[in-house]
C-alpha cells in the first residue's frame, strides 16, 4: 500500500504543472491586430520577434484597409489597425474611434508590375507595354473601392495614359493578397502589386518592374491604436516596437521606405 501511494505522486505533480502552465497561458496578454494585406509577408516575423521579447501575444488578421475600417466602425474588437494608407486611420480619429496621438506613418509602400517567370514579356525592358500585349488577357489589381493599393494602381495607369485601354482587362482582388493570387494561379497574366509581396518565396522568381513612385500618390501606411483597446498599453508598446524598434528594420527589408520627416510645424507640437 505505501508503494501505491508513492506511485501517485508523479502523476499529481504532473497534473499540477499542467494546470499551472494552462493558467499562465490564460493570463498571458494578447493584442488583436488588423493589418493591411501587403503586410502578410513581414508582419508574422515582426509579431514573433515582439512576442519573444515582450511575452505579449499578437493575434493577426489580414484584409483590405477599407473593410477593416468598416469592421472597426461596427465594433470589431481590435487593439491596433495597420492601414495601407493614412486616410482610414484619420477618419477613425475623426470619429473618435482611435487615439489621436497614436496615428503614425510606419512605412511608405510602393508598386511593382509583376509577371510570372514563364511570361514572354520582360517588364524591366518593356514596362507598361507588357500589359498591352494580346497574351495578357487579365491584369490583377486590388479593388480600388476599399484597397489603397488598388487606388494607387489606377492612378499609375492613368498617369501612363493606358487606363482606358486596360479597363476591360482589369480583374479586382478583394485585397492586394488576392490580386497576387490571381496572377500566381494563372487567372491573370500580370498584376500591379505591393513591392512587399515580391519578397515572398512564392513570388521571388517572377519578372517585375518597380513602377516609378512619381506615377502615383505616396502610399503613406499609417497605424493607429483604437480607443476600444482592452490592452492599450501593450498595443502602444507594439506600435512603438514597429515604428521605432526592430520592426522598422524588418519593414525596410521588405521594401517599405521609412516615413518622411515631419514638417517643421509638426516638430514643435
Amino acid at each position: 500500500m505505501p508503494a501505491a501511494r508513492n506511485v501517485r505522486w508523479p502523476a499529481m505533480v504532473l497534473t499540477v504543472l499542467v494546470c499551472l502552465a494552462h493558467s499562465a497561458s490564460a493570463q498571458k496578454k494578447h493584442i488583436r491586430v488588423a493589418a493591411a494585406s501587403d503586410l502578410e509577408t513581414v508582419m508574422p516575423q515582426i509579431a514573433k520577434t515582439y512576442e519573444q521579447q515582450s511575452g505579449v501575444g499578437v493575434d493577426l488578421s489580414y484584409g483590405s484597409s477599407g473593410n477593416f475600417f468598416a469592421q472597426i466602425q461596427n465594433g470589431a474588437p481590435f487593439e491596433v489597425f495597420f492601414s495601407a494608407d493614412e486616410e482610414f486611420p484619420a477618419r477613425l480619429v475623426q470619429d473618435k474611434l482611435a487615439e489621436p496621438r497614436s496615428a503614425v506613418v510606419y512605412g511608405v509602400g510602393s508598386l511593382v508590375l509583376w509577371l510570372p517567370p514563364t511570361a514572354k514579356c520582360d517588364p524591366r525592358a518593356e514596362r507598361w507595354n507588357c500589359l498591352l500585349k494580346p497574351a495578357v488577357a487579365k491584369v490583377a489589381i486590388a479593388n480600388p473601392t476599399h484597397a489603397p493599393y488598388g487606388r494607387a494602381a489606377v492612378a499609375a495607369l492613368e498617369a501612363a495614359h493606358i487606363y482606358d485601354q486596360l479597363r476591360t482587362k482589369l480583374v479586382l482582388g478583394e485585397n492586394i493578397s488576392q490580386a497576387a493570387q490571381f496572377v500566381q494561379s494563372g487567372n491573370a497574366q500580370a498584376g500591379i502589386l505591393a513591392s512587399s509581396q515580391v519578397h515572398s518565396a512564392a513570388m521571388q522568381d517572377g519578372k517585375l518592374w518597380e513602377i516609378p513612385r512619381d506615377n502615383y500618390p505616396p502610399i503613406k501606411q499609417t497605424v493607429v491604436v483604437l480607443k476600444a483597446a482592452k490592452e492599450k498599453s501593450a498595443a502602444e508598446d507594439f506600435v512603438k516596437f514597429v515604428t521605432e524598434g526592430p520592426g522598422r528594420a524588418l519593414l525596410a527589408q521588405f521594401g517599405f521606405q521609412p516615413p518622411p520627416p515631419p514638417a517643421p510645424a509638426e516638430r514643435h507640437k
